[in-house]
């Protein structure tokens, strides 16, 4: 995240947070209309139990007094007189009682005898025989109710019974008649709409009847109904379809019992939930678009400035003191730019002034161990043409003097040399394919010539010849410079200084050892610095600031890898090919053209 622009960790925080408030808002409003449905059907539901028990009571007393009505007929009353019933058998009474009924309006009608036996029998589909009729009736409990249910088969019937009476009979009750309603579908039908909720009768743990679909009837189990009462209820899954369920026992008391289960369907009533839900999601994710812009505006407002002012602490790191900045405002980030803008003056200035000093005591340390290097040569030189303009001397004293002048002008030649060679461009390398153990077996020749260092043991550790291209005469002067150190830090009777060489990889690890004291911690960090010229009595204190050019301009490096007493060891890593073409190639090339 830590290159990630402040601009777009606004807009991800806000995309986060309207994205999580919104789900939250849709989860609270769902779980919250959820129980406020179930609440509302259960209130439905109980409502619809307490309707249908109410106009079933009224309908109940219709039905009871039509069959009270034509109990008392008379004309069923003198079909049903013993005089008359011995007159007539069952099929005469069977005949006889047609019209009554279709006067009855029922689905089904008999005539009982005092003793209990069909006399006759009448029903408007062939749902239930005569024999079928009998033995239901006869498994019914005495007294006999005023109303029974009667199931065979699939068929479902509610029964009302009425005896009738005759004053002049011996036994006042000569029979009974009985009026059946058959619970068909256009029953559940009339129930459905009067309870406003999908229905199913059961009797004998079987589905008689219902408002269900097909397959939501094949799916419906007759165990799984809910414990009767208007306040109990459960869930039921039929299909893909989920109803809120309640249930009532028709026959309370009877048995087997039959059961109306009232059903709500709760996707139903859900089904504007989806709607909402939608309507949510849509509000959530117009807000979110919408305070994502407005979020872009903001940020756009408040980080642009910052922008620009990381922009312009960038350009800083690079040294730019010049970049344009502007606050615009009265607000933090103008006033943080403006406090930048005047920390970068001061800081320019602040390090103008401290690069003119530096130039200054640069110059200082220059001029200083120039002059210190310079007066040495320029004095013996005085001196020998002092000396040269005596008259009295011989051939061979003159040539004394001219020798020591040389090597003084040598030496003041070679100091002009070791400035020259830091301000002179990498292009000024010539490298050829040459053995670097020549360059420093050359290198060594020259420390040899040092009356001084004559008993230092100086030699070269190599396993054979190393190639490489670079330029002899300037990687001369490395190791010149190098071995030079070395054996001013050795003891001049008994020090030891190799050179060794090792190839790893594309390149040439060079190092030069010495047993000297090693090297004093306080100037290891600026040992490559120019003019550092720790425990030497003569030196400019600039052969390792040279020899380290001279190394880089031939894409290697130069480092100190270790110093202790006893073991100081230099470390040259310096590439077999040169990335600069060989000075024998460039001729060449020179001569093509």
């Amino acid at each position: 995240m830590g290159s990630v622009r402040l601009r777009t960790k606004f807009l991800i925080s806000m995309l986060l947070t309207s994205a999580g408030l919104t789900a939250v808002t849709l989860v609270i409003v769902q779980r919250t209309v959820e129980r406020q449905v179930r609440r509302d059907l259960a209130g439905d539901l109980a409502n619809s139990v307490a309707t249908f028990r109410n106009v079933q009571k009224e309908r109940e007393a219709t039905r009871a007094h039509s069959v009270e009505l034509i109990a008392d007929l008379p004309l069923l009353k003198a079909l049903m007189t013993p005089p008359f019933h011995r007159a007539l058998h069952p099929p005469t009474i069977q005949d006889a009682s047609t019209e009554m009924f279709t006067l009855s309006g029922g689905d089904l009608f008999a005539l009982l005898d005092a003793s209990g036996r069909f006399v006759a029998f009448h029903a408007r589909s062939p749902g239930i025989t005569p024999e079928q009729a009998q033995q239901v009736f006869d498994e019914r409990q005495s007294p006999t109710p005023a109303r029974q249910w009667w199931f065979a088969g699939t068929h479902l019937y509610e029964v009302f019974l009425e005896p009738i009476y005759v004053p002049a009979a011996a036994n006042s009750i000569v029979g009974t008649v009985a009026v059946g309603y058959e619970i068909n579908d256009q029953v559940a039908s009339d129930v459905s709409r009067i309870a406003a909720s999908d229905v199913a009768i059961l009797c004998q743990r079987k589905l008689v009847v219902s408002t269900l679909t097909p397959d939501q009837a094949k799916a419906f189990r007759v165990d799984a109904w809910p414990q009767s009462g208007p306040d109990n209820h459960t869930d039921l899954k039929l299909g893909d379809e989920t109803f809120i369920a309640s249930s009532i026992i028709l026959n309370p008391g009877e048995s087997p019992a039959v059961t109306m289960v009232v059903m709500k369907s709760y996707d139903q009533a859900t089904a504007f939930l989806n709607e909402l839900r939608r309507l949510l999601l849509g509000v959530g994710v117009g807000a979110v678009l919408l305070g994502s812009i407005l979020v872009y505006v903001t940020a756009l407002t408040f980080t642009r400035p910052l922008e620009k002012l990381v922009e312009g602490v960038r350009a800083l790191g690079k040294g730019d003191f010049v970049f344009p900045l502007q606050a615009h405002g009265a607000g933090e980030v103008a006033e943080l730019t403006n406090a930048f803008t005047r920390m970068r003056d001061t800081l320019r200035d602040a390090q103008q002034r401290l690069l003119d000093a530096e130039r200054l005591a640069t110059i200082g340390r220059m001029a200083s161990s120039i002059s210190h290097d310079l007066r040495h040569p320029l004095t013996a030189v005085l001196a020998n043409a002092e000396f040269l303009a005596d008259e009295n001397l011989n051939p061979q004293q003159r040539e004394e003097l001219y020798l020591e002048i040389r090597v003084a002008v040598n030496r003041l030649t070679d100091l002009i040399d070791s400035l020259l060679e830091l301000s002179r461009p990498v292009e000024s390398l010539s490298p050829v394919e040459g053995v670097i153990e020549r360059t420093a077996s050359r290198a060594i020749e020259v420390i040899h010539a040092h009356p001084e260092f004559r008993k230092v043991t100086v030699g070269i550790e190599s396993p054979g010849m190393h190639s490489a291209q670079f330029d002899p005469r300037k990687m001369e002067r490395v190791f010149y410079n190098l071995l030079l150190n070395a054996c001013q830090a050795v003891s001049s009777q008994c020090g030891h200084v190799t050179v060794t060489v090792a190839s790893r990889d594309q390149n040439l690890d060079i190092r030069i050892t010495d047993d000297g004291p090693g090297i004093e911690a306080s100037i290891r960090d600026r040992l490559f610095k120019p003019f550092v010229s720790y425990g030497k009595e003569n030196g400019s204190g600039m052969g390792l600031t040279i020899a380290q050019k001279i190394v880089q301009d031939h894409d290697g490096s130069l480092r100190l890898e270790r110093s202790m007493p006893g073991c100081t060891v230099m470390l040259i890593i310096l590439p077999r090919t040169s990335a600069r073409k060989p000075a024998h190639i460039e001729a060449g090339v020179s001569e093509m053209r």
